[in-house]
């Protein structure tokens, strides 16, 4: 995983830019060990040629697809060692099956294990953390990620079980899973949908994940925007495989898939997160962590100097773009601090408000949500932040349902 090396690390000899060991340095000078770590630090801070590629494929075959997408960035040449230990990150905000548009799609992971352990590439793991008020381990079971550890012999790590270590970055104090910190390379496997509080989430967001719950909290307190940006500094992926063969185009929770049919692959997360944007829709300024985490060195957001490599040809020329219901909602909505699981069964329970002819019956009406209305009193609030709300649910994460029986209620 890209990160800083610090002269520190010299000490163990085992280190090359990474947490973990690298066995490949093992029997040569230390001399060797200092020019070879060296070396992987000017590469790291190097996101120029290689960094400024996103190859694309479009079909229906998943599996295959994400094989010869690796297959044709030559993966296997660009790991640092055999032992290496690769962290395969999928986006798994809720226990959600993939054809949902919420989840990462299992045969993503499959072409990856495949076409690592065909290449000598044994050390693999999937590590994911649930958003707050969802189990990780239920989502893993939902996905069918945990069939395909046990068929490959490959762990899931719930980050949530984690011990973590606390960084700095821009500012903002984060506790980061441990596990996370020590692998040697990181595939990030996130998916192109939108979010109804950041527009759309792709490579940067999907490093959350990572988070303890009590730093995902505080996300949401600081705004989101900033402390995202500020985490890719620190957790900032080797590669990322993007999942867009069906994903949500308005709503990070799924229930509405776009069929689209395609996966990307590329080394900058700014990239293809700014090539994401322009794919939905959005202008970066609509995205404000793109043009921040540019703003910290995390990458490059200019999709007019990348180059754009397609592998071959979509059925359709027509992009998919978002009916933006979420950001049409929010209208409804007085947000401060709001958590995403919170925010989203709100929206959630808006749209089928809507759906049913219903919004009428509140409008005019706004309803708090959020960190920064503990201790305080409203007329209308859910979540256990709005404890001392008028017309509420006191519940942490209040549900859909919940939501929508107090609404009709008013």
């Amino acid at each position: 995983m890209v990160k800083p090396v610090d002269t520190k690390d010299l000490k163990s000899f085992g280190h090359c830019g990474h947490a973990g060991s690298n066995p490949a340095l093992g029997k040569i000078s230390v001399d060797q060990k200092i020019n070879f770590i060296l070396k992987r630090k000017k590469t790291m801070r190097d996101v120029s040629k290689a960094s400024k590629e996103i190859r694309i494929i479009y079909g229906k075959d998943i599996c295959n697809m994400t094989k010869k997408l690796l297959e044709s960035y030559k993966l296997e040449e660009k790991i640092p060692s055999r032992d290496a230990k690769i962290g395969l990150k999928p986006n798994l905000v809720v226990a959600a099956r993939p054809e949902t548009g919420a989840t990462t799609h299992s045969e993503i992971l499959e072409g990856i294990i495949e076409y690592l352990q065909d290449h000598g590439f044994n050390n693999i793991s999937i590590i994911e953390g649930a958003w707050v008020g969802d189990s990780t381990k239920r989502g893993f079971r939902v996905t069918g990620y945990d069939r395909i550890g046990e068929k490959y012999s490959v762990p899931l790590y719930d980050t949530k079980d984690d011990r973590y270590v606390t960084k700095n970055a821009e500012g903002i104090s984060m506790e980061i899973s441990k596990r996370v910190l020590d692998l040697d390379y990181m595939i990030n496997l996130p998916v192109l949908k939108g979010h109804c509080q950041t527009s759309m989430t792709c490579a940067l967001k999907n490093m959350k994940g990572c988070l303890s719950d009590r730093s995902k909290r505080a996300f949401h307190s600081l705004g989101l925007m900033r402390p995202i940006a500020a985490l890719n500094e620190i957790v900032r992926p080797d590669l990322t495989l993007v999942d867009s063969i069906s994903g949500d185009l308005d709503f990070e929770e799924g229930g509405n898939p776009v069929e689209t049919g395609r996966l990307l692959l590329g080394e900058d997360p700014v990239l293809i997160d700014a090539y994401g944007a322009y794919l939905l829709g959005f202008s970066q300024d609509d995205v404000e962590y793109i043009p921040l985490a540019e703003e910290f060195g995390v990458g490059d957001a200019d999709i007019n100097n990348a180059k754009i490599i397609a592998l071959n040809e979509p059925e359709s020329s027509e992009n998919a773009i978002p009916t933006h219901f979420a950001k049409r909602l929010r209208e409804y909505t007085a947000p401060d601090s709001a958590c995403s699981c919170c925010y989203a069964n709100l929206i959630h329970a808006l749209k089928r408000m809507e759906d049913n002819g219903m919004l009428s019956h509140i409008r005019g009406k706004k309803i708090a949500i959020g960190q920064g209305y503990k201790g305080k009193e409203m007329e209308i609030g859910v979540g256990a932040c709005c404890a001392k709300a008028k017309h509420g649910v006191v519940k942490c994460p209040p549900s859909a349902s919940d939501i929508m029986k107090m609404l009709e209620e008013l």
